[in-house]
């Protein structure tokens, strides 16, 4: 039950009844008509901007247009009370019972409300980590993962069909250097005083076994081999190795993909797709032999002037043109990751979201052209960044690890802290903005740790139909409680909550609309915040206490808005991928 959906159509339904009087122009564009939240809740339930958004398309001054509204609104039974604010903002009351109607519903289906049709069943492709097979993950890694990870579960919520997809970076110069690292790793199991690991090679242990393995498989072959016939075999092994740790890693995390599709397949598959690609381009005259005008400021070592063969990006918004073959005639990693969303989109996907790291953000403009002249304007790609994560413990920065040789890996910092608060934390911060993540504070049991503090709300709710189960009260009903009197949940702090649980179908909605899922995070702390509230006022007020014995009114009443928190609490950490606890030890 979406109160601010139903009131939307309500407000549509008035417009649509003014036109038909002939006092506002039939046919106005409702698009940017909105019902939300008041930013102040003494101005009611409910606001509207729809006077306003409307005002140019119907002739009318804001004002004006919200008198006209309020007189059409006024005749609804739901609502207590309307005024008009500011330049038009129209405001609503609500009448008590439209509330306890939210709760019922909630209560009703706990893991259905807040669900969504918003989506239509429509196909999303969200490609996130795609980290080079070339070792095992670290923390910046970690946050794309559940960044990623999470937005696939606010979007399937919210009614899409999603594949969660990782992209093999398996056919660049990357994996070749892996194969020499693991090639070494190989001699030294073999017994040979090989030294240290070369400058320029991968040094952490996570290779030693790879070395080993090659070593059981081959025995010394391979070291009779010259490179060109050694290096695709090592590389193989060492990818496959590679990616079982990768998976192990998200796995800790309870992250796993359904697609896992492979850069080197583009080029080495059935058909050659990057050169179909091209051709396909070509023929719709988007590809052309041409310069580049030299980049601004001090010109990159590797630039070439020469003639070279380029995809027409600025037809669709980039900033140059963009070579698609080297000097060499191989293809530029640009022309593989055309040809791969090209694949998204042959494979049925309007709608693809990539997740990667910061460091890419000037790529995004090319590979925003790119899906747009592949889908003839079809597709839509939305790019999500993900920044660093600066990992700290007591506030000092944490040291490097052996194991990967140059970072912490993920797996270390999910052993040390556990699943729950790496990817709550995560989450906690909108992607864009750098984290810190303290390995102290995450495990700390107090407000300041957003975890904890969510969680602890969930236990709280069931130690509250414990509590009313020893009391001889029929917490488990689910009948009886949704059939209780709710009208004695008239406290300004039980009220707040009722208004936080109508708000969720509407939080779920807009979050998976901006590809957003920080926005349930913060709806967790603050609703979690409300009921700690309510909870804490009903030590000072005894006729606020969730279970009063010998009053199984107020009583049952209130195991009902507990209820239906519980499993909104519940619906919101299962989104995120974070355990709802009945218990906190």
């Amino acid at each position: 039950m979406n109160i601010f959906g139903l009131f939307e159509r309500r407000v549509g339904e008035a417009l649509e009844r003014l036109a038909e009087a002939g006092r506002v122009p039939a046919g106005i564009d409702l698009s940017k008509v909105v019902v939300e939240p008041p930013r102040d809740q003494s101005h009611g339930d409910l606001a509207t901007n729809a006077a306003m958004a409307v005002a140019k398309s119907a002739r009318l001054n804001p004002r004006e247009l919200a008198t006209l509204l309020i007189e059409d609104l006024q005749a609804d039974p739901r609502i207590a009370g309307l005024d008009v604010a500011g330049p038009g903002f129209i405001n609503i009351r609500l009448r008590p019972d439209v509330l306890h109607d939210v709760v019922r519903a909630a209560l009703a289906d706990p893991a259905g409300f807040g669900r969504s049709g918003q989506g239509a069943g429509a196909p999303v492709n969200v490609e996130y980590v795609s980290a080079n097979p070339t070792g095992p993950m670290h923390v910046g890694h970690g946050r794309g993962a559940v960044f990623g990870d999470a937005l696939a579960n606010l979007l399937a919520f919210a009614g899409f069909a999603v594949a969660r997809e990782y992209y093999v970076n398996d056919a660049g110069a990357q994996v070749d250097v892996l194969a020499r690292s693991a090639f070494h790793r190989y001699r030294e199991a073999l017994g040979e005083a090989v030294g240290p690991v070369g400058e320029g090679l991968y040094p952490g242990d996570y290779l030693v076994p790879v070395g080993r393995l090659l070593a059981e498989r081959h025995g010394p072959a391979l070291t009779a081999q010259p490179e060109a016939e050694w290096l695709p075999v090592v590389r193989a092994v060492a990818i496959d190795a590679m990616m079982d740790l990768i998976r192990e890693d998200l796995a800790t995390l309870d992250i796993r993909h359904e697609v896992f599709f492979s850069e080197r397949s583009l080029k080495d598959g059935p058909v050659d797709a990057i050169r179909e690609t091209i051709a396909d381009l070509r023929a719709r005259g988007l590809v052309y032999e041409g310069r580049l005008a030299p980049p601004k400021g001090q010109l990159p070592e590797d630039w070439e002037d020469r003639e070279q063969t380029l995809f027409r990006a600025t037809e669709f918004g980039d900033d140059v043109d963009r070579p698609l073959l080297k000097s060499d005639g191989s293809y530029t990693y640009f022309a593989s990751d055309i040809a791969y969303h090209r694949s998204k989109f042959e494979r049925g996907f309007r709608q693809m979201i990539d997740v990667w790291g910061a460091d890419h953000g000037g790529y995004v403009k090319r590979m925003n052209a790119a899906v747009k002249a592949i889908s003839g304007g079809e597709a839509a790609l939305d790019v999500k960044l993900c920044q660093l994560v600066k990992l700290l413990r007591g506030g000092e920065p944490v040291k490097m690890s052996k194991r990967s040789g140059d970072f912490v890996t993920l797996r270390e910092v999910v052993d040390e802290v556990g699943r729950d608060p790496v990817r709550f934390m995560m989450l906690f911060r909108k992607n864009d903005a750098p984290l810190d993540f303290d390995l102290a504070k995450v495990v700390e049991q107090s407000k300041d740790n957003p975890v904890f503090y969510v969680q602890y709300a969930h236990a709280r709710c069931a130690s509250v139909f414990r509590q009313a189960g020893e009391g001889g009260f029929d917490a488990g009903d689910r009948a009886a409680l949704a059939a209780a009197d709710l009208s004695v949940l008239d406290d300004e702090a039980e009220i707040e909550l009722m208004r936080r649980i109508a708000a969720w179908p509407r939080l779920v909605e807009a979050a998976a609309a901006a590809h957003e899922p920080h926005r349930i995070a913060f709806y967790l702390y603050d609703t979690a915040a409300a009921f700690h509230a309510l909870w804490n006022k009903g030590k000072d007020l005894p006729q606020l206490r969730f279970v009063k014995h010998g009053d199984e009114r107020s009583t049952m009443a209130r195991l009902g808005l507990v209820g239906a928190l519980m499993g909104v609490l519940g619906s919101g950490l299962a989104v995120l991928g974070v355990a709802a606890p009945d218990e906190m030890r």
